[in-house]
């Protein structure tokens, strides 16, 4: 069969939706301003859907840091890959801050987080290794795995009994090939919002040699006394062989960062291959960066403000009868059962009627019949969207409850107000 033919008949799990959804349920616009109220299809809605955690994306200094280094430098400097001709005291100087906020030894910039996590996993391991990993595990996870040559054993979603039975069976096989063991998990998982069980992963150290890799996107300035992160947040920062994160969430830009022992670092450096074969970042994103960084550490009204308003979500979603599962981070998750005809008349009628604005997520992300409503509170929002949200989310829920969504087909977005 044709390759063109192939995919106009199969879409995929999430395509064959394109003709009913885009530009409504998927690519959808959320045009002005960066804010908790932004313009989408021409009106104001209260959008739950940013990953902006500290309110950096449009924050006046972070603003002014990266206009005037866009105007000092443009965007294509510096040229080339870093180990050729890209790099910079800058992006060392990063790479230093970087480090010594999560207290490694060494960091290594990278120009995307997808991409560098892939290509973290590729290079490290080899046929000879085994990797045990989270059943939950982010997709650039997964990806990374696909692309290494290693052997992989995979734990249910946090269930330490059944790591512990995965440790025997990798430590035992790599014992055999001569090769050693990396566990992999994440420090908040982005859709439910709970957090990999650091502290007893780490205490399996006691018992098993392997190697820990925490990839902590969304924990990375958000959790901890000081927003290191998950690994400070369970006191065991110092216990993570290699802490990854990216700038797309708290940071509000882009790139990302691996840190570790200095040797390991500079073995990353110099093998992997999303990096080798790649531009370097250009110069305003890392001074951007720089200066994102700086009011991370220096500014910590800005996390205070955002569990301010997760603690508000949170609870007021909870006393109204809400199932927001087991998160214990920003990240806030609200499950309710329905078809997906039902769960896009609710978010149209939250967009349309109600001008809340948020992310859904349907099968096969989770299970059929369910739907997640995903809520990213940042520090840019207020008590007063709390509650209009809360209201909101009640009256569509009995609507929901009542069969009021029951439809036998897809609206028709296109007739919907523009």
């Amino acid at each position: 069969m044709d390759i063109f033919e192939r995919i106009t008949r199969n879409r995929g799990p999430i395509g064959q939706y394109q003709k009913a959804g885009h530009g409504y349920f998927t690519f959808p616009k959320l045009e002005g301003e960066i804010a908790a109220h932004m313009k989408f299809r021409g009106k104001e809605v209260l959008t739950w859907s940013l990953n902006n955690y500290l309110g950096l994306g449009n924050h006046p200094e972070v603003r002014k840091a990266d206009a005037e280094a866009a105007a000092q430098y443009g965007m294509a400097y510096p040229m080339g890959a870093r180990m050729m001709s890209g790099q910079t005291r800058k992006h060392e100087e990063l790479e230093k801050e970087l480090a010594d906020f999560v207290q490694k030894p060494a960091a290594f910039l990278l120009n995307y987080g997808y991409q560098g996590m892939t290509s973290i996993i590729d290079s490290l391991t080899s046929r000879n290794d085994v990797i045990v990993y989270d059943s939950e595990s982010h997709a650039c996870i997964l990806d990374g795995m696909r692309m290494s040559l290693s052997k992989r054993f995979v734990f249910p979603h946090n269930n330490m009994e059944n790591l512990e039975k995965q440790l025997e069976r990798a430590v035992k096989r790599a014992e055999e090939q001569g090769g050693g063991v990396l566990v992999i998990t994440e420090g908040v998982f982005g859709m439910a919002g709970d957090l990999g069980n650091l502290k007893a992963i780490t205490d399996l150290k006691k018992k098993f040699s392997f190697r820990l890799l925490v990839d902590d996107a969304h924990g990375f300035g958000t959790m901890g006394p000081n927003g290191m992160g998950t690994g400070e947040h369970f006191g065991v920062q110092d216990k993570i062989d290699l802490y990854f994160s990216t700038f797309a969430k708290a940071m509000a830009g882009i790139g990302a960062f691996i840190a570790s022992d200095a040797e390991v670092v500079d073995f990353l450096r110099y093998n992997m291959r999303s990096q080798t074969f790649a531009k370097s970042l250009p110069m305003p994103m890392v001074i951007g960066a720089l200066k994102r960084l700086e009011m991370l550490k220096t500014m910590p009204e800005l996390r205070i403000k955002l569990w301010e308003v997760v603690r508000a979500l949170q609870s007021g979603l909870k006393e109204v009868g809400f199932d927001i599962g087991k998160t214990k981070s920003p990240v806030t998750p609200v499950y309710m059962h329905g078809g997906i005809v039902e769960a896009t008349n609710l978010i149209i009628d939250l967009r349309e009627n109600y001008n809340i604005f948020c992310s859904m997520v349907i099968y096969p992300v989770v299970p059929k019949g369910d739907i997640l409503l995903r809520l990213i509170p940042t520090s840019m929002h207020t008590l007063d969207d709390v509650k209009d949200t809360i209201k909101a989310f009640t009256i569509c829920r009995d609507k929901l409850n009542s069969g009021a969504y029951k439809t036998e087909t897809f609206q028709d977005i296109n007739n919907l107000r523009v």
